[in-house]
């Protein structure tokens, strides 16, 4: 059991997640907020259209997504454009 805004929540890590049945689609996967941030917007994009892949297609676009997201963390604050050798 686990607490939830001061409430007991029972909970079991072997369950998976099930969307209402009258859950509306524009409710249950709302539109993506670009960040401007190309990498990121990138990531975002190919995470949104998860839902219409299958389940094992799923692990090989978070592995790419962690990836491009550990290398725009690594390169933050780098400029993106070659500056000249002087």
């Amino acid at each position: 059991m686990t607490e939830h805004d001061g409430e007991q929540v029972d909970h079991d890590p072997g369950t998976a997640y099930a969307e209402p049945a009258d859950a509306q689609p524009d409710a249950a996967h709302p539109a993506v907020e670009h960040t401007g941030h190309p990498v990121v917007d990138r990531v975002l994009d190919s995470l949104d259209g998860l839902a219409d892949a299958p389940v094992a297609d799923h692990v090989a676009v978070f592995e790419s997504a962690h990836d491009q997201l550990r290398g725009a963390l690594a390169n933050a604050g780098e400029p993106t454009t070659p500056q000249p050798r002087g």
